[in-house]
């Protein structure tokens, strides 16, 4: 099987010159079903959040010489009364039971050496009825009030409450498109009517990382930035593209210096460049990702480098706002299942967070089932599952063109490992085979989708196929990055140059002759004798 690795092909040559009582399916697809609400006590609730009065939120444009940020500050209202901090995961039952630290430490593990998580103050929170949070977080939807535009910080409160506006980096992440995937689930999927893809790489560096990097960023701002002023001269991670895109734009959006470690020829060349361009320090190493994460831990360790990888849990409380976004624009209806691509492993945790809190605030009455979906080529979870959570082997993750989730040895295991238990959940592995195929065929019904997605809709395929997830199951796949970064597996698909693989839905051009006849011929050809 060719690597993702880029290839020279006749098609680029070609173009080388210039589980409760659910609503109807006729009542959830209406339309006007699914728009966001703007409720004029959201309105109110907003302007008492925000230290705006009703009459001074209508009235006027803020001053010329005045930007969105010093524009937050003028008008900031009374301090937050929200809090969260760290905890061990899970909580050791022979440690000390007492044990948590200040987000504003830095530290990633806790004393007997295990992952630790961000808890929020839920009593604190719970004082709040569930409607007002849902009105709260409408009424900020598609809004350039800083920093409440952002999909991520439109629910500040159940991300990091503590942070000043002024030391938040955002660059309007998240409020990314939930695509209704009509003809793919109507034609290729037995005739599901409720399938939707959440577009999560329709973001600032093209892949849903955005939304952790800008809580992790920001809560390094206000580290190095007074009264705190702690000695970070930079920001690190080991990366398989998509997490040193976002830290490096996102560092450079602040001026802090990244530094990222990335396995040498395991990435594409869309997101290799990424960095480069947003001036991050980038180290290029004749490993894979799991010697990349070994070598990132140990430097962070000696020099005054933040972490940035997702053995850091800032970044889940970031990512796990695209399911309370998925909520949100089901106008706070659960889905049925959610089906998300895994590698690292951290983000099957952040959708299940997501989703409790709003069911433990009173947001919604329930969480939906997730499905874990893993390329077989780097398949830990998938076999652990297989097992009955008995038997977890890390592995040498083989090449998969879902290079992103490409990882043996993910940090996150015990977080997946608790999300699909808390919620009934299924773990389901696709070969490059299914991925690729599965992928075109979304393409062809209208999407331009990532392997990683490939992988999520191949697990769906099996799904449907087993009768697991059935035809009016509302359903959403998360799609984790932007197929333009994935360009070349594309090309080598549709020009059929993977080796071993059929490429059954190839759609090469066609080379024809300059003239009128030649063209018709072809045309008449391929539109069957129709035109």
């Amino acid at each position: 099987m060719a690597t993702p690795a880029a290839t020279t092909s006749s098609l680029s040559l070609l173009f080388a010159h210039p589980h409760s009582h659910h609503p109807s399916t006729k009542q959830r697809l209406d339309r006007s079903h699914l728009r966001l609400p703007l409720r004029a006590a959201a309105h109110r609730t907003r302007c008492a959040t925000e230290g705006v009065s009703a009459s001074t939120a209508t009235k006027h444009r803020r001053p010329a010489e005045e930007n969105i940020r010093e524009e937050a500050a003028r008008l900031r209202g009374p301090a937050t009364t929200f809090s969260a901090w760290y905890e061990p995961f899970p909580p050791a039952s022979d440690g000390d039971p007492n044990e948590r630290y200040s987000l504003d430490e830095v530290v990633y593990r806790s004393t007997s050496g295990g992952l630790l998580d961000v808890r929020h103050d839920m009593d604190a929170l719970a004082r709040f009825p569930g409607s007002y949070w849902r009105d709260l977080f409408d009424s900020r939807v598609g809004r350039t009030t800083w920093p409440y535009g952002s999909g991520v910080w439109s629910k500040k409160e159940f991300v990091l409450p503590e942070i000043d506006s002024d030391h938040i980096v955002s660059l309007f992440e998240g409020n990314s498109n939930l695509f209704w995937a009509e003809r793919l689930g109507r034609e290729h999927l037995g005739g599901m009517n409720d399938l939707w893809v959440k577009q999560c790489g329709i973001s600032h560096t093209g892949s849903f990382k955005d939304l952790g990097m800008t809580a992790l960023v920001s809560q390094v701002n206000r580290l190095r930035r007074a009264p705190l002023s702690r000695p970070i001269n930079g920001v690190g991670c080991a990366s398989t593209g998509d997490t040193s895109a976002a830290l490096s734009a996102y560092c450079a959006a602040a001026g802090i210096p990244a530094i990222v470690f990335l396995p040498a020829d395991r990435i594409s060349l869309q997101q290799l460049i990424q960095p480069i361009a947003n001036g991050a320090t980038v180290l290029s190493l004749d490993t894979d990702f799991d010697g990349c994460m070994r070598l990132i831990r140990e430097v962070t360790a000696e020099l005054p480098i933040y972490l940035a990888n997702s053995l850091n849990s800032l970044r889940l409380e970031g990512q796990k706002t695209a399911a309370i976004e998925i909520l949100q624009q089901f106008n706070w209806q659960v889905p049925d299942w959610v089906i998300i691509p895994g590698g690292n492993l951290g983000n099957i945790y952040a959708f299940y967070k997501g989703f409790e809190m709003c069911r433990a605030l009173g947001l919604v009455d329930r969480v939906p089932r997730l499905v874990c979906a893993q390329a077989a080529n780097a398949n830990p979870l998938y076999r652990y599952y297989k097992s009955g959570w008995t038997d977890f082997q890390s592995l040498v993750a083989g090449t998969t063109f879902a290079s992103a989730i490409q990882i043996g040895d993910p940090v996150s295991i015990d977080r997946a490992v608790v999300a699909l238990k808390a919620t009934d959940g299924i773990v389901e592995e696709a070969t490059e085979e299914e991925l690729m195929d599965a992928t075109a065929l979304a393409d062809l019904t209208g999407m331009f989708a990532c392997p990683h997605t490939g992988v999520a809709l191949a697990a769906l395929f099996k799904l449907r196929d087993q009768g697991i997830i059935g035809t009016n199951d509302r359903t959403v796949v998360v799609s984790t990055a932007h197929g333009l970064k994935f360009t070349q597996s594309k090309i080598d698909y549709h020009d059929k140059n993977i080796k071993d693989m059929l490429c059954q839905y190839a759609n090469p051009p066609i080379s024809v002759k300059p003239d009128f006849g030649s063209v018709m011929d072809v045309l008449q050809k391929k539109l069957n004798g129709k035109i």
